[in-house]
């Protein structure tokens, strides 16, 4: 179970970085809206990580979320906000997500 709120941690993170790239292309009351959604997801990212690394190893936790965000970070600016895409940027991306497999697998 806290290997899902692992992952769910993750994709808030990914929530709160696109929020904010979102707020730097609005104004008014839409760009707080953005900064009112970069707070909240920032804010269970935050609880999520602190609840499964309770069980997971600090260090594993930390990892998984960090290349969680930062795959699913690229995956939002290559399908949504129009990010380039190269064979080397993919290649490395799955290099990433084969080390956070290759860390679940080595977790007992």
């Amino acid at each position: 179970m806290n290997w899902f709120i692992l992952i769910l941690a993750g994709c808030f993170e990914v929530g709160f970085t696109s929020c904010l790239v979102k707020a730097e292309q609005t104004t008014g009351l839409t760009m707080w809206l953005w900064y009112g959604g970069f707070a909240a997801s920032l804010t269970f990212s935050m609880l999520f990580l602190i609840i499964a690394s309770k069980t997971i190893p600090m260090g594993t936790a930390y990892a998984v979320f960090a290349g969680v965000g930062a795959v699913g970070t690229v995956l939002m600016g290559i399908f949504i906000f129009k990010d380039p895409v190269s064979f080397w940027r993919l290649f490395f991306i799955g290099t990433l997500v084969a080390s956070i497999i290759g860390l679940k697998l080595l977790d007992k």
